[in-house]
């Protein structure tokens, strides 16, 4: 819910500049001819898997008690600005559902039916990294 009234907040900024139309994508998640660079379905779902497994490592590993204390919001802020530089032209990021739902319910029609990758991807992303630091994050005995 909260990411639906994000996106409505945005719609209604968004909506001040003349010329808007939320039909051209509002910044929505998307692949092939909803890609800011054209990019495929199977390269949508790459690239958000492999963002997603990253950022979770990230954040695990900036958060583990054996990281250095009061770091972890700089690893992690410059972590996400590395994911979306490298993102943005694939599937405008998400790496997260809410954020892909919040605005795919404001254009509808085809970014509500691309949406199943922006939930799928980060999911098996999510796992992916979880089970990655389970491996290689243990503590040394």
């Amino acid at each position: 819910m909260g990411a639906i009234v994000a996106g409505a907040v945005l719609l209604l900024i968004a909506s001040g500049k003349a010329g808007f139309d939320v039909a051209a994508g509002f910044a929505a998640n998307g692949y092939a001819d909803h890609s800011p660079g054209g990019y495929s379905l199977l390269a949508a779902l790459v690239c958000e898997i492999i963002m997603t497994m990253m950022f979770l490592l990230i954040i695990l590993g900036a958060t583990d008690k054996r990281a250095p204390q009061g770091l972890a919001p700089i690893a992690i802020g410059l972590g996400l600005t590395l994911i979306h530089l490298i993102s943005i032209p694939v599937t405008n990021t998400s790496v997260n559902p809410a954020r892909s739902t919040g605005v795919a319910v404001f254009v509808g029609g085809w970014a509500l039916a691309q949406l199943w990758l922006f939930w799928i991807a980060p999911i098996i992303g999510g796992c992916l990294g979880a089970a990655i630091y389970r491996s290689i994050g243990k503590a040394e005995n």
